[in-house]
């Protein structure tokens, strides 16, 4: 966490466009963004954190406006999109989460909760303690929690499956595979800040020897995931990314192996689909939240050129 103050850039949003707009955001900014959810309030908001010396000015708010709206003519409902900012010092910042992050129970197998909870753990199920950080991922978004639903099912009906996480953000669904008792477990994101926080994340849980991250632009090879194929691949990635890069993705599986496709807008998933079938990938199941689907499909035991 950064030790200086901190500007907090901030849209209200609503939850089927909180990803898109936080990915808005990372953009803009050259940052790694993330949301919060008032649970008093019932608002949402994505935010980016700068060091408060950074320059924000007129024109960057008009052009943050304009690009918001650009997604409103898409057809993307962005609600409100008010932009707010204000200076924190980091422990406020630190603290304003507690109010927003909650335990969470995935399945039976797995409870995902911060170090400041006093939960226990039920009988047989696996803990990642997780506290939220400036990356994606806290287990409580859609697309996430389907993520880690799959990793369950997967390691029921496979003895310690391999894991590859793309776009992994905090690193919670590589951690959660280890502490579900996967093999080998990778994780690629293309930003340092997410590697870093991933890191420090699979230290907390004690599981550091046991996974790899690496910071890796997947447009520009399969890098150090190129290797020996995984039982499941998880890719909660927007939608363009998925389908530019179906070819390396797909390659990344197991002949019948599990692939998990998250982040993708409702009116996008056909298309994803269809990409995905030419190259042989069978339909498991999906699931809709507002305008978020996600999506596992099975690999074919061949190999079919997409």
């Amino acid at each position: 966490m950064r030790t200086g103050p901190l500007r907090q850039v901030s849209v209200l949003t609503t939850a089927q466009a909180e990803e898109v707009v936080a990915e808005l955001l990372a953009g803009e900014f050259g940052l790694a963004a993330t949301t919060q959810t008032d649970l008093e309030k019932g608002t949402i908001a994505a935010c980016v954190y700068l060091p408060a010396s950074s320059p924000w000015s007129i024109r960057q708010r008009r052009h943050l406006r304009e690009s918001l709206e650009a997604l409103r003519g898409r057809g993307v409902d962005v609600g409100s999109a008010r932009i707010r900012t204000r200076r924190l010092q980091p422990e406020d910042w630190a603290s304003s989460w507690k109010r927003h992050f909650k335990p969470l129970a995935v399945g039976g197998r797995l409870l995902i909760k911060p170090s400041w909870s006093k939960r226990r753990p039920g009988r047989d199920q696996a803990v990642v303690v997780l506290d939220p950080g400036l990356s994606f991922g806290t287990g409580n978004h859609p697309t996430t929690l389907f993520c880690l639903g799959q990793l369950v099912k997967a390691t029921a009906e496979v003895a310690r499956p391999s894991v590859l996480d793309l776009g992994t953000g905090s690193g919670i669904l590589a951690i959660a595979a280890v502490k579900l008792g996967c093999s080998r477990v990778m994780g690629l994101d293309y930003d340092a800040d997410a590697v870093r926080i991933a890191r420090a994340n699979a230290r907390t849980n004690r599981v550091e020897r046991r996974l790899r991250f690496f910071q890796q632009d997947l447009t520009r090879g399969s890098g150090e995931a190129g290797g020996e194929p995984f039982d499941v691949v998880c890719a909660n990635l927007m939608a363009d990314l998925l389908l530019a890069e179906r070819r390396r993705i797909l390659g990344f599986v197991r002949p019948g192996g599990r692939l998990v496709l998250a982040g993708i807008l409702h009116e996008q998933l056909p298309g994803v689909l269809r990409a995905y079938g030419a190259g042989g990938a069978r339909l498991l199941e999906r699931r809709r939240v507002g305008e978020w689907e996600s999506c596992a499909l099975v690999c074919p035991a061949r190999r079919v050129r997409p």
